[in-house]
């Protein structure tokens, strides 16, 4: 039975999910994230592509990206295919890194499910990143291992711990946020 066909179109989001060959991990250390992150940002000036939200777990990742172009095939062919080299020559190994074939969601536009499904998708990745989910454990998905805060800088960071203050204010519990954020004097 042949495998049905991704949806592609210009303009298409799409929730890109793919996970390691048999659980495994894909990303062992710091050097693997940066070579994934290098071969995505390859992937985006050659595909055209834009990053809406991102997140590297230990065995699989998750992207919100856009596709100007009817190109996720190619792109993710180019992508998968390429880190997956890198990847076998770092480790000295052959076969297969990842699992199967990519998942990926239309999430907007004329084939989405649901007009909400960008901000749902967009929320869910960020949430990963910051560690807020039971559905991963040990997610936390960051680079190097510390918060997206981390890696901001002031004026950003402060920006950011803002918008907790006043999610916080409006009743969203953010307890874990504690340790990693700059609280604003009088907010």
């Amino acid at each position: 039975m042949a495998r049905p066909l991704r949806f592609v179109y210009p303009g298409a989001v799409y929730h890109v999910m793919a996970w390691g060959d048999g659980g495994k991990k894909l990303f062992l250390t710091d050097s693997d994230h940066l070579l994934f992150l290098d071969w995505l940002d390859g992937a985006c000036k050659r595909h055209g592509w834009r990053i809406h939200a991102w997140v590297l777990m230990g065995n699989h990742f998750h992207l919100l990206l856009e596709t100007p172009e009817p190109n996720l095939v190619s792109g993710m062919k180019w992508l998968l295919g390429g880190f997956s080299q890198a990847w076998n020559r770092r480790y000295k190994r052959t076969g297969h890194v990842f699992q199967g074939r990519y998942k990926s969601i239309p999430v907007s536009g004329e084939r989405a499910s649901d007009p909400y499904h960008f901000g749902i998708v967009a929320d869910y990745i960020h949430l990963v990143r910051w560690g807020q989910t039971n559905n991963h454990e040990g997610a936390g998905g960051n680079l190097r291992g510390g918060r997206v805060l981390d890696y901001l800088d002031k004026p950003k960071r402060s920006m950011c711990s803002l918008f907790l203050n006043l999610m916080e204010w409006g009743g969203l519990k953010l307890d874990r946020f504690n340790d990693s954020t700059e609280r604003l004097p009088g907010v």
